[in-house]
C-alpha cells in the first residue's frame, strides 16, 4: 500500500518547478490531488478589482505575515488612530474561527466580516473580490484585508489590493526576509512588531534592515510595538498619506 493512500493534498502552484515536482511525487505514493495555479484569468481579476475600487476612491491594503505576528493588534491601534479621518473596513481571513473579526468588532468602530478559506492557506483575488462585495466598500476610504497567517502562500497570488504590506515579529528572528523572499518582494512596506522585546530574544535591527532591502530596495520599514503604541504614529501618518493619494 502507498504511503499517502487515503490522503488528499491540495498543492498550489502545480503548474511548474516545485508544486509540479510535490505534485509528482505525492501521486507516485498514492495521494489524490487538488491542483491548483495562478491563471491569466485571476490577474485579469486581480487588476479589474484595482480599478474598480480605484474608482469608487477606496484604497485596499493587503497585511501579511505569520502567525501570531501581531496583525489584529496591529489593525486596531491602526484603525483607532485612523478612523476620525477615514472610514474603515477590515475582512479578517482565516482557514476557520471568526475570533479576530469579533477583536476588531469589540475593540473598535470599523465595520468587520470574516472570510473562511475553506482550507485554502491564501487569499486570491476573486476570494477578495467576493469579500469586497460582502463588505460593501462603496463608502469606505479603507478596506483592509488581514489576509491568512502564512508567509508563503498569500504572497503568490494577486489580490487586487492597491498595496502590499508584511508584519515581521522581533520572536520570529532577523533572517525571514533571507528564508522567505517573496514575501519581502512584493511588499511596499514591513512593520517589524513587537520591538517592546528585543532585550529577550538574538533578533538585529540593522541586520534584518540588511536582508529586507536586499529582497527589496524601496521597502518602507516601520519598527513598532502594537502593544504599548511605540512607532504606530508613522506608520499611520505614512499609511493616511497613501490613501489620501489614492484616493484624490
Amino acid at each position: 500500500m502507498a504511503k499517502l493512500d487515503g490522503k488528499v493534498a491540495l498543492i498550489t502552484g502545480a503548474a511548474a518547478g516545485l508544486g509540479e515536482g510535490i505534485s509528482t511525487a505525492y501521486a507516485k505514493y498514492g495521494a489524490k490531488l487538488i491542483m491548483v495555479d495562478l491563471s491569466p484569468e485571476v490577474e485579469k481579476t486581480a487588476e479589474k478589482l484595482r480599478k474598480e475600487l480605484k474608482s469608487e476612491k477606496t484604497f485596499l491594503l493587503n497585511l501579511m505575515s505569520a502567525p501570531g505576528s501581531g496583525k489584529t493588534t496591529t489593525l486596531v491601534q491602526t484603525i483607532n488612530r485612523l478612523e476620525k479621518d477615514l472610514k474603515i473596513g477590515v475582512m479578517e481571513a482565516d482557514i476557520d474561527s471568526d475570533v479576530d473579526a469579533y477583536t476588531i468588532a469589540e475593540k473598535t468602530n470599523a465595520k468587520s466580516i470574516q472570510l473562511h478559506t475553506g482550507g485554502m492557506c491564501h487569499l486570491d483575488a476573486d476570494m477578495t473580490r467576493q469579500g469586497v462585495k460582502e463588505l460593501d466598500t462603496k463608502d469606505l476610504d479603507l478596506a483592509i484585508l488581514e489576509n491568512v497567517g502564512n508567509l508563503v502562500c498569500p504572497a503568490e497570488f494577486d489580490t487586487g489590493a492597491s498595496m502590499n504590506v508584511c508584519i515581521l515579529s522581533v520572536p520570529e528572528g532577523d533572517d525571514k526576509p533571507l528564508k522567505y523572499p517573496l514575501m519581502f518582494t512584493i511588499c511596499d512596506a514591513m512593520i517589524i512588531n513587537k520591538i517592546d522585546v528585543c532585550d529577550y530574544f538574538d533578533f538585529d535591527m540593522e541586520k534584518v534592515r540588511e536582508y529586507a532591502y536586499k529582497r527589496n530596495p524601496n521597502l518602507k520599514i516601520f519598527p513598532i510595538s502594537a502593544k504599548t503604541g511605540e512607532g504606530v504614529d508613522e506608520w499611520c501618518n505614512w499609511l493616511k498619506e497613501k490613501v489620501t493619494e489614492w484616493n484624490k
